[in-house]
């Protein structure tokens, strides 16, 4: 069982109904017992850093999520909830994040011909293979944010170009992040869903 973390940020209707789609079977819940025995974690997001943290502690999920990440199993973090993986974020204040993968959320700069919130499609560069980057190179994807990761190069995935290249997906062992929102991207953000699908299972049939 994939469990979708509820924490009130939004957009998750439309991950649910493309897990399902990719017949995976997947549940949006806060309980900490069904977190705790999940095969794998999914970390949506639509709003703001400092808001989503609050809200994930007064859940009492931020402690669980790092102890079942420690324990090995895979978590996904997806647009708001890639950014909440790095250690600080800058909007609005400095807020800690999970820390899972070193680095800073950043505003886009803004530039001229690159409007801020970044919405729409682009396309991607794979940077380092991974188990989720199979087939990406070239394909386009659907963003809407106005932050974005700084991280090392060694954990960036994939990148998009946008005034600067943006890490689209970034991972750290069983951590991984996408930037854009695969739930609206077509055929191309299934095939990342069922690649993580993929993950889960290996992991869950390694015992």
């Amino acid at each position: 069982m994939i469990i979708v973390i509820d924490y009130d940020a939004g957009n998750t209707a439309n991950v649910l109904r493309a897990l399902d789609k990719i017949g995976v079977e997947a549940e949006l819940s806060s309980d900490t017992e069904k977190i705790r025995s999940a095969s794998g974690l999914i970390l949506p997001g639509v709003g703001a850093y400092p808001e989503a943290m609050i809200e994930l502690q007064k859940r009492g999920l931020v402690d669980l999520i790092k102890e079942r990440v420690e324990q090995g199993t895979p978590l996904l973090g997806i647009c708001l909830g890639m950014q909440l993986l790095t250690e600080k974020g800058l909007e609005h204040e400095e807020t800690s994040g999970f820390g899972f993968i070193p680095g800073l959320c950043r505003p886009i700069p803004s530039q001229s011909g690159f409007p801020v919130p970044h919405t729409g499609w682009n396309d991607l560069r794979v940077k380092q293979d991974t188990p989720l980057t199979a087939g990406l190179e070239g394909q386009a994807v659907y963003f809407v944010h106005s932050y974005y990761t700084d991280v090392p190069e060694a954990y960036i995935d994939v990148v998009t170009d946008y005034s600067l290249p943006i890490p689209a997906m970034i991972h750290k062992e069983n951590v991984f992040g996408v930037q854009f929102h695969p739930e609206k991207s077509g055929d191309v953000g299934l095939a990342i869903l069922e690649q993580f699908k993929e993950v889960v299972y290996a992991n869950s049939t390694s015992y």
